[in-house]
């Protein structure tokens, strides 16, 4: 099972509008390396769900519903989406400013590139980042 941090704007979908919906298609991904990032996502792997703009936190766990497959919207074959579903909300949400404090995660890609979309994150800092949602 892999594990993904997956980026969204709350205000064009939020983590509460993927509890609402239960499942839905994770789009919008245009970035090179984030794409990359994406093919290597496989049904079954978890994804934190990461509000970007003023709110700069993991908020959630999604469940990878589908591999991979060419996004229905778009033209380019090159661009490609998943199904997720909500998981759980997190009991505290972890901040950015608070992975960024903490030494352990130093090579975590939410720091190293933070303006990239779709990101994996290690066993070790999955199990450091719920650890954190939990203190």
């Amino acid at each position: 099972m892999g594990f993904w941090l997956l980026k969204s704007d709350p205000e064009d979908y939020s983590y509460d509008d993927l509890e609402r919906d239960k499942e839905t298609v994770w789009d919008g991904v245009a970035n090179n390396l984030a794409l990359l990032n994406l093919r290597s996502v496989k049904k079954g792997d978890l994804a934190f769900i990461y509000h970007t703009g003023s709110e700069r936190r993991i908020i959630g766990i999604a469940d990878v519903t589908s591999d991979p497959y060419p996004d229905p919207k778009a033209r380019n074959q090159r661009f490609l989406v998943i199904n997720v579903a909500a998981k759980r909300r997190l009991r505290k949400y972890v901040t950015l400013e608070e992975v960024k404090s903490r030494k352990e995660l130093k090579n975590f890609d939410l720091v190293r590139l933070p303006r990239l979309s779709v990101m994996p994150v290690d066993g070790e800092s999955w199990k450091r980042l719920l650890t954190i949602s939990v203190d």
